[in-house]
């Protein structure tokens, strides 16, 4: 027998067996896990990249505005520092007395400035910001030994009357309006209002006057009398800084004191001011320095910027501090 002839009982090798395909939802699904995988990092960088957008906000905002607040023109020489009095006398506004001590501060505190000089145009407010100011001026007159104006624009009323009789001197125009040298308390009564709705009022205190004046309960003659009171001691307060401020120029009459104000011209044969006048003439005739510095408190762009979206930026930056972890 040939060697070359295949047997009949010779094994054959077996073909390989042909690859069987994955099924389709396998390759599906591994695309919508890549897919998703790529979708949780882009949104993680995102996430990471709006918080940190956030927090350079704020700070850029917090780091202009204290910029803005810390900078005053350099003087270039002997000079009037003024500081301007304009609103509401108020905490947080811009008259308020935080704003104005720091600024008065800084001009009685500069060799250059010869005198300071308060512009004045405000219908007044708080008398405790007013008192606060007051008090500030006359303390830094003492310390310093400089003269201070005021000088008044369209108003200065109540509150801002309160801080003018602090200034050696007053000026205004003939139609400036003057004084208000009172105190009031205002609020609203609802209850025949609430009577006509049907609504009751369901008030729990304690202590007697815990709920005094409440707008929606009936007037009670005993607190009534008790706020006069308290508002009228006020106004003896604001009475007596009107007459140590002005002293023997102060001309009293019965309404005087009664929360009336007048017109320039009025309000200086009255003696409640001095002189007529504007800031270049004190500046110039009076105490000899015609350039003006101006020592109030600014706002600039950023603090703008701070008050139309503070509440979104504040919420962005807390918010983005508390979450962010380089781990997520």
């Amino acid at each position: 027998m040939n060697p070359s002839d295949e047997s009949p009982f010779q094994a054959t090798q077996a073909p390989p067996a042909p690859a069987v395909p994955r099924p389709a939802y396998e390759a599906a699904l591994e695309q919508v896990a890549r897919a998703m995988l790529d979708d949780r990092r882009s949104k993680r960088r995102w996430r990471v990249f709006f918080r940190l957008a956030w927090l350079g906000l704020a700070l850029a905002v917090l780091w202009a505005t204290f910029v803005a607040r810390n900078h005053v023109n350099a003087p270039s020489g002997p000079h009037t520092a003024l500081v301007e009095v304009r609103g509401e006398i108020a905490a947080e506004s811009d008259a308020s007395a935080e704003g104005l001590v720091a600024a008065l501060k800084s001009a009685f505190e500069d060799k250059g400035a010869q005198a300071v000089v308060l512009r004045i145009n405000s219908p007044g407010g708080s008398p405790v910001q007013a008192g606060i100011i007051n008090d500030e001026i006359r303390r830094l007159k003492a310390l310093h030994k400089k003269k201070v104006y005021a000088v008044v624009e369209e108003l200065c009323a109540s509150g801002a009357y309160y801080i003018a009789v602090a200034a050696d001197e007053i000026y205004v125009d003939k139609a400036s309006l003057v004084g208000s040298i009172g105190v009031l308390m205002d609020g609203f009564g609802f209850t025949g209002t609430m009577e006509k709705l049907g609504v009751e009022r369901r008030l729990l205190t304690a202590g007697t006057n815990k709920g005094m004046l409440d707008p929606f309960s009936p007037q009670n003659e005993q607190q009534t009398a008790y706020a006069k009171a308290m508002i009228d001691q006020i106004h003896q307060q604001f009475i007596k800084v009107v007459k140590d401020g002005r002293g023997a120029r102060l001309k009293e009459t019965p309404e005087t004191f009664s929360g009336l104000f007048w017109n320039g011209e009025e309000a200086l044969r009255q003696g409640l001011v001095d002189k007529i006048g504007n800031l270049d003439y004190v500046a110039r005739e009076v105490v000899k320095a015609e350039e003006i510095i101006d020592y109030t408190p600014k706002e600039n762009i950023a603090e703008r910027l701070a008050k139309r979206f503070g509440a979104s930026i504040g919420h962005g930056a807390v918010k983005a501090l508390r979450e962010w972890s380089p781990l997520k």
